[in-house]
């Protein structure tokens, strides 16, 4: 089993990603940073003729990661609420991939499972909740299994060393990943 985390913190090693290291450790995990990546906003033009156009980034690298792994852990800080822009706009492109004639988007994605881990300091174990259901919509709509999530509760770097909750169930996490 091949696992996809997909980071979407501006800050390297923030809380959400050393929460998503501690679920992920020793198993068979590629790690990508949405802030390494170029994706542009989405220019929705599915209701165009010609409808949407390529565009020059890096969308199309993460979409074959994406195909090449069987788990996908979509790893985001809660900014303001919901999820980081660098993570909404890599989801944002997935109204064009859902219409990619090169690929089938949704059978390939039914094939897979995905996890949310993210990490916020506004009473996030509640206020995160709103994100975790928009991740369950959005896996609904394109037919990736929502296999679960952790909120860990952090603001300042390393505080999520603090969350026992939220590291128990990392570990939790990581113990279910490697019996799959």
């Amino acid at each position: 089993m091949k696992v996809l985390a997909i980071h979407g913190s501006a800050r390297p090693n923030g809380n959400t990603e050393q929460l998503t290291q501690k679920a992920l450790e020793g198993l068979d995990a590629t790690h990508i940073h949405l802030r390494d990546y170029t994706i542009q906003p989405i220019d929705d033009l599915r209701h165009e003729p010609g409808g949407f156009q390529p565009v020059d980034d890096d969308n199309d690298k993460i979409v074959d990661m994406i195909f090449d792994h069987d788990v996908i852990v979509f790893s985001t800080p809660v900014y303001w609420y919901g999820m980081s822009g660098l993570m909404k706009d890599l989801v944002d492109r997935f109204s064009q991939n859902l219409r990619d004639e090169r690929y089938d988007f949704k059978a390939e994605l039914r094939k897979k499972k995905a996890y949310v881990i993210c990490c916020g300091g506004d009473d996030p174990k509640i206020k995160a909740l709103p994100l975790i259901q928009q991740f369950n919509y959005i896996f609904d709509f394109i037919d990736l299994e929502f296999g679960g999530y952790i909120i860990g509760k952090a603001v300042k770097p390393g505080e999520i060393s603090e969350d026992n909750l939220a590291n128990q169930q990392a570990l939790e996490l990581n113990k279910q990943l490697k019996q799959t």
